[in-house]
């Protein structure tokens, strides 16, 4: 079969919007998305997307602002992305398992025009909406009891024609938001060139794991809010091929979408294929159309990884990068797996054509191969900054382009890269970002608490979890699963602590009153080869 996409037809896509038009013109017949028995062609797509952009211009919504969205995965989520990407609209996607309160910080903070809600979110959606002073207009993207015009229908009220804007590659596209180190998220602008320019240089460089026929089928399976959902998505869009949206992840669902719809690739993370692989039903699926898995968004063990290897019978290609680098910028290539495992497997891999990784001291100063250090980055994928946050952008990415990552690790003598430790305190849960000052902040004003700490410790299944680490108020009994339940109130729940621990004396700080997580973390990691999970 002919590969689907050529390198010269990115010269057809220089924004999102037009990934519906070229396919609509050169595949119009094909199906573009298949989510729970609908299936839209990319000749549907195209005219689904001009009528979403239409619907935009025709409220006011302006080049350069943001919608909302808020919900599992849907195929018009997608439609919702290409066609605000046609009118120069930016689309926040916001993850589901959010409280009402973090949503509305997030609708207050891309200041959105429109909030377009799942089913499982419509009482989220409207709660968030009571707080919020944007107050946009919410619809829902499902038929129910709640009155409101659908999504189906604010769409097709327009009509289908294309107003061709011309909007500039350049221009934002995607409001991905990442959790905050000062405990308030933080919106990575992504633009149409972005997403594009480096998938042009992959499609160059003729990799084989990267590389897609006609007839082949994606399998979109993890958060729309995360750029492993979203992007990934985008990927199978881009190459034109089928893409099978699942709602949310569910493992029973997984190997019913391999074996059914006949997958040819998926991107997961490492907690999701433990789940899969865990199932009764894993070795009696057929696998037989699974060419290749791509994994990341945290570490994945050797044993794991041997183990998929093994169940599934495929090749494997992890994946390393973040949200600000529009996801991956390192991976380890098929070859470097061995049933047997070996060294390589251990690290995240080699740069991805286009990109530039080099390590750096405190100081900003290179280090050389095998030393410690910030990984750094430099790509036509870094973001364009945090949305409205000009001081956090230039903190992250200096003047010369280059991103630092927060991650600790090092570069070998073949340009390997093996990730060591977080300088960041982030903790990374079923590939969940986490920061502990927002989960500190949930915890504070509980009455068993006068002083308090979160940090990361091994867990088998999510390969971190979060722990608090308390020091209650003279005289108080304090009680682990009140705090555990206060914080659930206010945050979301995969970002509440899983366990509390109590110490009598002060939390150990630096000279500036920092508290010092690391030390408070190595009880807990000892023994460890790596200070990640």
């Amino acid at each position: 079969m002919a590969a689907s996409l050529k390198p010269e037809e990115f010269e057809s896509m220089s924004t999102l919007g037009d990934i519906a038009r070229h396919h609509g013109r050169t595949r119009a017949g094909n199906i573009a998305l298949s989510f729970e028995g609908r299936d839209t062609t990319y000749g549907d797509l195209d005219r689904h997307t001009n009528q979403v952009a239409n619907a935009l211009i025709a409220a006011g919504v302006r080049r350069g602002e943001a919608i909302g969205y808020l919900g599992k995965n849907s195929d018009h989520y997608f439609e919702l992305v290409l066609g605000a990407a046609k009118a120069g609209v930016v689309v926040a996607p916001i993850g589901w398992r959010l409280s009402p309160s973090e949503v509305a910080y997030i609708v207050d903070d891309s200041q959105a025009r429109f909030l377009f809600v799942g089913p499982e979110c419509l009482a989220c959606g409207q709660d968030a909406l009571k707080q919020t002073e944007a107050q946009p207009a919410l619809v829902p993207m499902e038929a129910g009891d709640h009155g409101l015009q659908t999504f189906e229908a604010w769409r097709d009220a327009q009509p289908a024609h294309d107003l061709a804007p011309g909007v500039p590659p350049e221009s934002t596209a995607l409001l991905l938001y990442t959790s905050g180190t000062t405990g308030r998220p933080k919106g990575v602008m992504l633009s149409s060139a972005n997403l594009l320019r480096s998938r042009r240089a992959l499609a160059e460089s003729k990799m084989g794991w990267n590389e897609w026929n006609e007839g082949e089928t994606n399998l979109v399976a993890m958060p729309a809010a995360h750029i492993g959902g979203t992007g990934w998505g985008l990927v199978g869009l881009i190459n034109g091929v089928k893409n099978v949206v699942a709602r949310e992840f569910n493992p029973m669902d997984v190997l019913e979408h391999i074996e059914r719809d006949r997958i040819v690739k998926m991107f997961m993370v490492p907690a999701a294929l433990q789940f899969v692989i865990r199932t009764p039903r894993a070795r009696e699926i057929d696998y037989s159309s699974l060419t290749h898995i791509l994994y990341g968004a945290s570490p994945m063990p050797v044993a794991l990884l041997q183990e998929c290897m093994e169940v599934f019978g495929c090749q494997f290609v992890q994946q390393y990068g973040m949200t600000e680098t529009t996801g991956t910028i390192v991976y380890l290539p098929p070859q470097d797996h061995d049933p047997k495992g070996n060294k390589r497997m251990r690290s995240a891999g080699i740069p991805m054509p286009g990109v530039e990784i080099c390590i750096l001291d405190a100081d900003g100063k290179r280090l050389g191969p095998n030393e410690v250090g910030e990984i750094a980055t430099r790509s036509a994928a870094n973001m364009k900054g945090y949305w409205r946050k000009p001081d956090a952008t230039a903190s992250t990415v200096n003047d010369d382009g280059w991103l630092r990552t927060g991650d600790a690790g090092y570069l070998d003598e073949d340009g390997y890269l093996y990730i060591q430790d977080r300088i960041k305190d982030m903790i990374i849960s079923g590939a969940e970002n986490i920061y502990p000052a927002e989960v500190e902040n949930a915890i504070h004003g509980h009455p068993h608490v006068a002083e308090v700490a979160v940090i990361g410790v091994p867990d088998e299944k999510w390969g971190e979890s979060v722990k608090a680490i308390v020091v209650p108020p003279p005289g108080v009994t304090p009680d682990a699963e009140d705090i555990i339940a206060f914080a659930r109130g206010r945050i979301a729940h995969f970002k509440a602590p899983k366990s509390v621990d109590f110490r009598d004396s002060p939390l150990p700080r630096n000279a500036s009153g920092k508290i010092l997580r690391r030390e408070l973390r190595e009880p807990f990691w000892a023994g460890k080869e790596r200070r990640v999970n």
